[in-house]
């Protein structure tokens, strides 16, 4: 059957059509030896009646549809074009014939009622025939193939790849059977593939089917539900695979049966941020908006998101040109219409970005670019300060100055009690956006995460270097913890916070659980293949200068506050004291005139109280005058003028 055309499908139609009415009308005679004016009635109902239903199959595409692929859809065209055709039929046989004298009398209602059910019967029987045949063909050659995959998620999502397994044995993947959670699932079957049972179950069932691969097919499902599948199919001694995440699909990335292999993201994969992107979209929507630090890992994803959202023009600004180069090009490759304007520019260079300012005077401002390695900028304190805050400073002022009515500055979790120069210079850039945000009736705002995955520098990457060189994976503590957030779900926050942002406020994103280091290095080393003692090893090479074990969102007295979006929170304001704002100014001035590191150090424990270097950092100063003391000193006297100070 499986050979057979659509040419000889025509041929069997017609045949059996042309013979339904005769089988009909000896039922209803009860013999095969009509009398002579009912068989002549039978001649001139099929001569007219065959002929006007091959024609209605032909305009419904009955004749144009590869039949040995068929599914539901071509199901329902066979109903619609037989259900059409034995309306005509009817009508012809009722009716028009008799009307126009050709028939002595009409076909009886009893044969012509018969006959429309049974012509849909036989024009959906030998497609039936055919679609089975290359059912049957395709189990054959894939269960040569002997490669199971067991298919986690009965939702529409694992029918849909089972669908792409079935319907391309060149897969070579055999299904055999379901794992799901949903209790009004379990015994059911699907594409005559049982459910086996639950997620819980898989182990189990991977041993005893003998399951090569698992194919995780749950696009929304967390990353703590991912991680157990995950673990079961590796602890089994299969490999696994996954549908895109649902964000990838929203996007147009990719489609449902695109399979990738199991990825850190997805086993740290939370609910697919929803964004208010009417909101968002005031932000930019025919708008200039620039985004400092725009070739880094967030800066780059700020210029993608924001992309979409129609700005009027999009100023890329950044000091490294290659990095520019690479997202400008991106860029003007998606979005061809696009105003784009790459800016390359030092953001401490207050003259060069006074005239960024004033020749492109953009109504948003994202301020993504700073120094960002803790142990890089233990050892480059000046870097640390005149990149980070007199940068901050420079790019703030200038947006007020030149009419900016929105700035979103980036900021870290590594500001809340820092430990390390990055954090406290990050935290004291916070002063400078509320300052400025307070002073200047302008609304710019904060925004406070952790660690994103994937960005440049950070442990993923490193870990897969890692792993790549054969290891061994370095950890620096066994309880080091850390949140995470992939850069997409970040910058969509981001964005949603500078929406609602009205002006001196700092944002919290909810960064869900904090993870364990090593917990993440032995995930990657399990997605590698590898085991760990055996093929690749953890080791733990201690805390380095500036880091602490676990990081933290908020300060003791900040309050968070809940906004309009679930994941996005707002610390209670804060002010701060105008002897602080001189302590900045001198802190500028004291980097940028090459004072010594223990004396930078020094002066931001004077500005942030919390910040506690690690032990042995040189806090203090090389020169008369300045070292903790003389810090101590000046902060006392300012709490004798201006009462008790809050922490942070």
């Amino acid at each position: 059957m499986k050979s057979i055309r659509n040419r000889y499908l025509l041929l069997i139609d017609f045949v059996l059509l042309a013979a339904a009415p005769f089988a009909l009308y000896a039922l209803r005679f009860e013999t095969l030896r009509l009398p002579a004016a009912e068989l002549r009635n039978v001649w001139i109902f099929i001569g007219f009646a065959v002929p006007a239903r091959l024609a209605i199959y032909f305009a419904f595409g009955v004749y144009r549809t590869l039949w040995r692929y068929a599914s539901v859809a071509e199901l329902e065209l066979v109903v619609l074009a037989g259900v059409a055709g034995s309306i005509v039929a009817f009508v012809l046989g009722a009716n028009v014939l008799p009307w126009t004298g050709l028939m002595g009398s009409r076909v009886p209602l009893s044969i012509l009622f018969n006959n429309g059910i049974l012509s849909v019967v036989l024009l959906a029987a030998p497609r039936l025939l055919i679609r089975m045949g290359g059912w049957h063909s395709i189990r054959d050659r894939m269960d040569m193939a002997r490669r199971p995959v067991l298919i986690a998620g009965a939702g529409a999502a694992g029918q849909m790849i089972l669908k792409e397994m079935l319907g391309n044995p060149q897969l070579g993947l055999r299904p055999v059977g379901f794992v799901d959670d949903d209790p009004l699932k379990r015994g059911l079957r699907i594409g005559n593939l049982p459910i086996l049972g639950t997620l819980a179950d898989a182990s189990r069932h991977i041993k005893e089917l003998k399951v090569a691969e698992v194919v995780i097919a749950m696009p929304g499902a967390p990353g703590t539900v991912v991680r157990r599948v995950v673990q079961a199919a590796l602890e089994a001694g299969a490999t696994t695979r996954t549908v895109p995440s649902l964000s990838e699909i929203l996007t147009g990335e990719v489609t449902v049966a695109a399979l990738r292999n199991v990825e850190i993201d997805d086993l740290l994969r939370r609910e697919p941020v929803q964004t208010d992107l009417r909101r968002v979209a005031q932000l930019a929507a025919d708008r200039t908006v620039l985004i400092t630090g725009a070739g880094g890992s967030i800066g780059s994803e700020l210029c993608r998101q924001l992309a979409v959202l129609s700005p009027s023009r999009l100023v890329l600004l950044g000091h490294g040109e290659n990095p520019i180069f690479d997202i400008l090009n991106e860029l003007r490759r998606k979005h061809p219409d696009l105003n784009i304007v790459p800016v390359i520019a030092d953001i401490r260079d207050r003259r060069r970005i006074c005239e960024v300012f004033d020749l492109h005077r953009p109504f948003a401002v994202f301020h993504a670019a700073a120094h960002k390695h803790v142990p890089l900028m233990e050892e480059n304190v000046v870097e640390a300060i005149t990149n980070n805050v007199l940068g901050t400073r420079n790019v703030v002022e200038t947006a007020a100055e030149f009419g900016a009515q929105h700035l979103v500055f980036i900021s870290t979790d590594k500001a809340v009690r820092p430990t390390n120069v990055m954090g406290a210079t990050k935290r004291v850039a916070e002063h400078v956006v509320r300052r400025a945000a307070l002073a200047k009736k302008k609304n710019f705002v904060a925004v406070r995460f952790g660690n994103v995955l994937g960005s440049r520098g950070s442990v993923v990457p490193t870990f897969v270097r890692q792993i790549q060189e054969g290891g061994p994976v370095t950890v620096t503590h066994p309880e080091m913890r850390r949140y995470f957030m992939t850069i997409p779900e970040a910058v969509q926050l981001v964005l949603q916070a500078g929406s609602q942002g009205q002006g001196g406020e700092l944002f919290m994103l909810d960064m869900g659980e904090p993870v364990k280091v090593v917990d993440l290095a032995r995930d990657l080393i399990r997605l590698s293949g590898l085991i760990e003692g055996d093929d690749i090893e953890i080791q733990f090479t201690g805390v380095r200068p500036g880091e602490k074990l676990y990081e933290e969102m908020f300060f003791s007295d900040e309050m968070a506050e809940p906004t309009e979006h679930p994941k996005v929170l707002r610390a209670r304001k804060e002010t701060i004291e105008e002897w602080g704002i001189h302590l900045i100014e001198d802190l500028i001035a004291s980097a940028v005139n090459g004072k010594p590191a223990g004396d930078l150090r020094a002066m931001l424990r004077a500005i942030v109280p919390d910040f506690t270097p690690e032990q042995g950092a040189p806090v203090m100063s090389s020169t008369p005058g300045f070292g903790v003391a003389a810090v101590d000193g000046v902060a006392g006297a300012a709490k004798r003028v201006s009462g008790p100070r809050k922490r942070g």
